[in-house]
């Protein structure tokens, strides 16, 4: 408990039913960047200096896969199933590079409910602007007790 106010507690495994889904839009800015390259250390030029970027495969700057990663961890801590739940397992495949400045469409569904081992399974699934897909993957989350 903060200040006496209770916690918000996520959906707990008989609250969740396959199927749910949640659909996140994210732009990836400069700052977010900056930020994630600042906490990290992560130095590698692929990630902001354009004249580095232009001379590799990709020709401009990508954002680094996990802060992807970072956008659909907080979307399972915020949303599905929310606060105090916890990933135990993820897969994720990276298809394509996304750039800074693009919109990014995330959607989460839940796959399965393995109610004896209080496990959901979420498929996640991103596309970009050209409704190209970014990343697919399947997360195996223990929602709150």
């Amino acid at each position: 408990m903060l200040n006496g106010a209770r916690t918000k507690i996520g959906k707990k495994i008989d609250e969740i039913a396959v199927g749910e889904r949640i659909h996140l839009v994210e732009t990836i800015e400069d700052k977010d960047l900056l930020i994630y390259l600042g906490l990290t250390n992560d130095n590698n030029p692929l990630y902001i200096q354009h004249e580095y970027a232009k001379d590799t495969f990709f020709k401009k700057p990508i954002v680094p896969t996990i802060m992807l990663n970072g956008i659909v961890t907080s979307a399972i801590s915020k949303h599905l199933p929310g606060p105090g739940s916890h990933i135990r397992e993820q897969n994720i495949i990276y298809l394509e590079p996304v750039y800074h400045y693009e919109t990014i469409e995330f959607l989460l569904e839940v796959q399965h409910i393995d109610y004896e081992n209080n496990i959901v399974s979420i498929q996640v699934d991103a596309m970009n602007k050209s409704h190209q897909q970014v990343l697919h993957g399947i997360l195996k989350v223990l929602p709150p007790i």
